[in-house]
């Protein structure tokens, strides 16, 4: 829809700014203001992402697209197969500026740095003031937590876990912590018995409506080199969908959540998760009703504290604590590398195919699904990744492209600074580093049972991989860590090998990597286009 009139403001809205009572529209007025929104291509190329991942951004816009016409909100809409279709934000907003002629740009604060630069430098290349007004959709601002940052020597989230609590009232008995404890881990660890998790409730699926069908159809045509498929896709793409998701979890699935929050269980990927976090990170629902819903769940006996204090830590805390920590450690945390890991990515990340059970199951779940639950990717695709040495920029470029929930203000401190230690402990208090056996004790031995490798072996020819290239990584950062609080005792673990056994750990974990090292020539061409995407777009 065009401008009938002289535009007083544009009112950009991203894709993951689908929220109608947002800051960037509050003095709105349908006479003189227009809503903008543009499909392009840049956002699904400057990382090479899955075609769900691509699905669920386009349809979300389109039906908010639509909310925003039944509110009387006059639209600017551009598709991604518009025949003037530049492919890029700067480009369209360029367009836009140029055919409404509006007098200032207001947006909600965007989520992806790069994004902003881009948004900043087009506002300012066309003469226009932007205005970059916060997001209210989070607890915290990021000039809270700047403020939070400055005073500490050291950012843990525990500590500012607590203070969001006091802050803003949340599972708080008064001045103390509802049940006189903060956290509950030691509860929400545990693993299936060799039953496996019993009964589960059936998950809320929202099959494609007309709007999602041709958005489908769409990337299949455009995006037909991408990874992933568009089979199985039934994501909330509306507020309504994403209110009825919540619903179903707080009286299905919130009660069991804490317990069995960490378990695995092979090709059985939704277990007790709640599935929502892709809805928050598009706004489609908020964190505050979220939380809240949670903690009522608990106030009328439906939900043990346990559980509804470890899914409140997740959205409250640490959703919170890594936003922060992206907007204050931008642009430099992107390059970080503290480990100075160099190893590539190995083509099966793509694929799935690898010989390992845990790791083929997660991965092959991720490209169907977008989705896998935070023990698989911190404890499976992480984990190896980590142990492997990986480039960090790599690892978080797969997260980026593969999961339906990834923005990069969370999706990069999770995978950088989190699953990769790249940031050397600046947010997190020890690397995420475990053997073959924590795999095998969360999933209840069931994965390790199915697999040509065996956990508890470090060398040979049955040694799983996990195990021996978690002995290599003690063996390479042997001095870092020597002295390590929380990680010196595992690293003492070594003086009980001979120097026999530590080459032979050596060796098998370099032969290993040697397996990954060449890569496919497609994979090579993805990298190709996606720096040339990053180049004409810098």
């Amino acid at each position: 829809m065009s401008a009938l009139g002289p535009v007083r403001t544009l009112v950009i809205v991203l894709g993951d700014q689908l929220d109608a009572d947002a800051s960037a529209f509050d003095d709105f007025d349908a006479a003189t203001d227009r809503v903008w929104m543009a499909e392009v291509r840049e956002e699904s190329t400057h990382v090479w992402s899955s075609r769900i991942r691509i699905a669920l951004f386009l349809s979300a816009m389109r039906h908010f697209a639509n909310e925003m016409v039944s509110l009387g909100r006059p639209l600017d809409y551009v598709t991604l197969d518009d025949a003037d279709n530049t492919g890029s934000l700067a480009g369209e907003l360029a367009r836009a500026v140029q055919r409404l002629q509006p007098q200032r740009l207001v947006m909600t604060a965007p989520g992806d740095w790069r994004v902003l630069q881009s948004l900043r430098s087009a506002a300012s290349d066309a003469g226009l003031p932007l205005e970059v007004r916060d997001d209210r959709h989070f607890f915290c601002t990021v000039r809270e937590f700047a403020a939070f940052a400055k005073e500490r020597k050291g950012l843990r989230m525990e500590t500012f876990y607590r203070m969001m609590r006091k802050q803003h009232r949340v599972l708080m008995d008064g001045d103390e912590p509802a049940g006189d404890r903060w956290n509950f881990d030691a509860e929400n660890q545990q693993a299936f018995g060799p039953d496996g998790p019993g009964f589960l409730p059936e998950r809320v699926g929202f099959p494609p409506d007309a709007i999602t069908q041709e958005v489908i159809d769409l990337v299949n045509r455009a995006f037909a080199d991408h990874p992933g498929s568009l089979d199985a896709f039934d994501w909330p793409v509306t507020r309504a969908q994403a209110q009825h998701a919540l619903t179903r979890f707080i009286n299905e699935r919130l009660c069991d959540f804490g317990q069995w929050q960490d378990a695995m269980w092979p090709d059985t990927p939704w277990l007790w998760h709640a599935h929502l976090s892709a809805a928050l990170n598009l706004k489609l629902i908020s964190p505050k009703e979220v939380v809240a819903q949670a903690e009522q769940a608990w106030r009328n006996g439906h939900a043990p504290l346990a559980s509804v204090e470890g899914f409140i830590r997740q959205v409250l805390g640490w959703r919170e604590y890594v936003r922060g920590v992206y907007w204050t450690r931008m642009p430099e945390l992107a390059q970080a590398n503290a480990l100075d890991a160099q190893q590539p990515l190995p083509a099966f990340y793509w694929t799935g195919d690898t010989d390992l059970r845990c790791l083929a199951d997660a991965l092959k779940q991720t490209l169907q699904l977008g989705y896998a639950h935070h023990i698989q990717r911190l404890m499976i695709t992480g984990l190896y990744a980590l142990l492997l040495g990986v480039r960090p920029s790599e690892v978080h470029e797969w997260y980026l492209s593969v999961y339906v929930d990834a923005v990069e203000w969370v999706e990069m401190p999770n995978t950088l600074s989190m699953s990769q230690f790249a940031d050397g402990g600046a947010i997190t208090s020890k690397p995420y580093i475990a053997s073959g056996k924590y795999i095998e004790r969360q999933s209840s031995g069931k994965y390790c049972a199915d697999c040509a490798y065996r956990p508890d072996q470090r060398v040979g020819p049955q040694a799983c991989p996990y195990t021996t290239l978690y002995w290599d990584f003690l063996i390479r950062h042997r001095s870092k860590f020597a002295r390590h609080p929380r990680l010196g005792a595992q690293v003492r673990n070594l003086d009980r090998l001979s120097n026999e056994e530590l080459s032979a750990i050596t060796a098998q974990a370099q032969a290993h990597r040697d397996r990954w090292h060449v890569q496919p020539v497609f994979i090579e061409d993805v990298r190709h286009r996606t720096q040339s995407n990053k180049q004409k777009n810098s």
